[in-house]
């Protein structure tokens, strides 16, 4: 299976200001596979540690940082000649030895020239441990599910993908039906490798589903097994009501939707959690839409996304008939899975942080804002052949900004200052949005 990490990767090994990499993502989303991978495709030797239950690296680690030492008792723990100029170290589950974690830093700063890639999945509950991170001292990169394009590629649709990112708005209307579709089969099966796998492999919507279901039991498992108990038990009442959170008409999380009568300070450390290790997504509000929009971000107004469209589709019960057989699916769940999908496509295609708007004292809302060089663009997402635009009119009239996407099954169209792409090729927004 291909995965568009490599190529920032590949990027990355051959940065001249390179630093220890550490690679963030949710369990089961892929991790040890691309960086093993990686290392096939781009090194001459590779270095697996992994540290679970690995006490010899333990104690190695609980020695001083003398990198010489440590590359020599790696190399005798892996059986392979680690060489600066060819080799890929790779420390996976790192957060089971916090000190190894500390090690990148003394990579950094006294042997640059070893090319180091660390991940750990749940690196975030280390550091609520009390785990020093080396801030500044390591690149940061996050692996996603599968997005939309590298689902198609995986299922054998590379032809479909080069037609999307032609732009060749003719050919891929003609293949529209064909493009729904299989965005269709991707709402279901989602991104995570072992289901994307399965329904390859055994085109069966049951085992597909059951593998999702599985990986939401191993999810629920670990709040149990990493979080003590208040903290599991708030962590598990926020994940079960990402559902329900979502298909509200305002899609603003919530307290009160958790548990009745609760407040921010109850749940804060359970969604800290849940957004550390990669199962949910914080998209923040801003008071306005200026420039940069980081600057207007509220951080106590939020809304909460899952990590997955396939495992959304799981938690919620959605029924694949439901998915399969008509477009009704879209405009159902009040256009959650929709905004979901629309949401993974931005964070794994593009490297846009989005943010959304809700106008004060109105009930319009602009599901997601984005900022593409020196514009400021607002999405507004459409579950069907849907070409109104309420939000996105009355936004354009309060603020006169030039770009404003509004993306739904509708075809490809740009009207002065509204164009509207079609959910398939969302992946490509950066391509076609100010044009």
């Amino acid at each position: 299976m291909e995965r568009l990490i490599f190529s920032k990767l590949e990027q990355w090994k051959n940065s001249p200001t390179r630093k220890p990499l550490v690679l963030r993502g949710a369990r089961q989303v892929g991790k040890t596979w691309v960086m093993k991978e990686f290392g096939k495709r781009y090194f001459k030797n590779v270095a697996y540690i992994n540290f679970d239950n690995n006490a010899a690296m333990k104690a190695l680690f609980e020695g001083d940082y003398d990198i010489s030492r440590i590359i020599l008792a790696l190399s005798a723990e892996t059986g392979v000649s680690i060489k600066a100029k060819d080799s890929l170290i790779i420390f996976d589950e790192i957060q089971e030895v916090p000190r190894a974690l500390s090690s990148l830093k003394y990579f950094c700063e006294n042997a640059p020239e070893y090319s180091v890639i660390a991940a750990g999945s749940q690196m975030g509950v280390a550091l609520h441990n009390g785990t020093s991170f080396p801030v500044g001292k390591v690149d940061l990169m996050t692996l996603y599910p599968f997005s939309f394009v590298e689902f198609l590629m995986a299922c054998g649709n590379e032809q479909m993908v080069s037609v999307l990112e032609s732009g060749d708005w003719p050919l891929i209307t003609a293949l529209k039906s064909k493009f729904i579709s299989l965005m269709k089969e991707y709402f279901y099966v989602g991104g995570m490798p072992q289901a994307l796998q399965t329904f390859i492999d055994e085109q069966d919507w049951f085992k597909v589903r059951e593998i999702q279901e599985n990986l939401l039991e191993v999810y629920a498992q670990d709040f149990s097994k990493h979080a003590s108990g208040m903290l599991s038990t708030r962590l598990k009442q926020v994940w079960t009501s990402l559902p329900a959170q979502l298909s509200k008409e305002n899609k603003k999380f919530i307290y009160g939707q958790v548990k009745k009568g609760a407040r921010a300070k109850d749940f804060e450390l359970a969604i800290q959690w849940l957004s550390d290790c990669g199962l949910i997504h914080l998209v923040h509000s801003i008071s306005k839409p200026g420039y940069p929009l980081k600057a207007y971000e509220e951080l106590d107004s939020f809304k909460i996304y899952m990590n997955d469209v396939g495992l959304l589709c799981a938690l919620g019960n959605t029924d694949i008939k439901t998915i399969l057989d008509d477009n009704s699916f879209f405009v159902e769940f009040k256009g959650a899975v929709t905004e979901q999908y629309v949401l993974q496509q931005i964070l794994s295609c593009t490297d846009f942080k989005p943010f959304y708007y809700s106008s004060p004292n109105s009930s319009g809302e602009i599901d997601f804002m984005i900022q593409m060089e020196d514009q400021i663009v607002p999405i507004e997402v459409k579950s069907a052949e849907n070409l109104q635009a309420k939000s996105l009119k009355a936004f354009h009239q309060k603020y006169n900004n030039r770009f404003s996407v509004r993306t739904s099954l509708s075809d490809f169209r740009r009207d002065d200052w509204l164009t509207n792409i079609p959910l398939y090729a969302i992946p490509f927004i950066g391509n076609f949005a100010l044009i």
